[in-house]
């Protein structure tokens, strides 16, 4: 009988924690998707992917951005923005990010995705600075899910450039870390995103 309540109690603890996680926006790198895997056998650039969910979705707004920082710098036009919101659904969930095409040249193609919708590719041209040392990568813990609170932008991911010959490791989400990053860089270019109730005022 004892054994029996354990089970019974268990079963809910663990159902009581299954109703909490899934009221929860969450997200996690998907460093080996099929999106990935594509973009890296045809050379076309650099794809951040990920796993994204979204419960009351027919009451969010999702913003999705690209930052670029030059000499310690923000320019004030974004590099790419994406926002969406109001789903017929109550619940969103599958891919989302941020990809480059052939950022090694001169006219470097960008956009972005959720699930169920995207933007076309633009054209930005001296979006990176030539012959410099680069580096990019996920802000995210790998093969962990990441809470989204409301109204807090999170980094997802980053790309970084130095006309130095050396490159240190900065931890993106740590606040000081990123502020040093941005600062030490010559370049820096950062994917957030903000889960709102409401869209963003223009």
């Amino acid at each position: 009988m004892r054994k029996f309540l354990l089970v019974v109690v268990l079963f809910f603890l663990v159902a009581g924690c299954s109703k909490v996680e899934d009221d929860v926006a969450t997200i996690s790198a998907n460093r080996d998707s099929d999106y990935v895997n594509t973009f890296n056998d045809l050379s076309l650039g650099i794809l951040f992917d990920f796993n994204f969910y979204l419960p009351d979705a027919d009451g969010r707004w999702v913003n999705l951005w690209v930052e670029k920082y030059q000499d310690g710098k923000m320019e004030a036009k974004t590099i790419a923005q994406l926002s969406y919101g109001n789903s017929p659904s109550a619940v969103e969930e599958g891919h989302l990010g941020f990809g480059m095409i052939n950022q090694n040249d001169d006219e470097t193609s960008v956009f972005l995705y959720g699930p169920g919708v995207s933007m076309r590719p633009t054209l930005e041209e001296a979006l990176l600075l030539e012959n410099a040392m680069s580096t990019w990568d996920y802000a995210l813990p790998e093969d962990e899910k990441v809470e989204l609170k409301l109204n807090k932008p999170t980094i997802l991911a980053g790309y970084r450039q130095t006309n130095g010959n050396s490159m240190r490791t900065y931890a993106f989400n740590d606040e000081t870390s990123a502020e040093k990053m941005i600062t030490e860089d010559d370049l820096v270019l950062l994917l957030k995103i903000k889960i709102e109730e409401e869209p963003p005022r223009e």
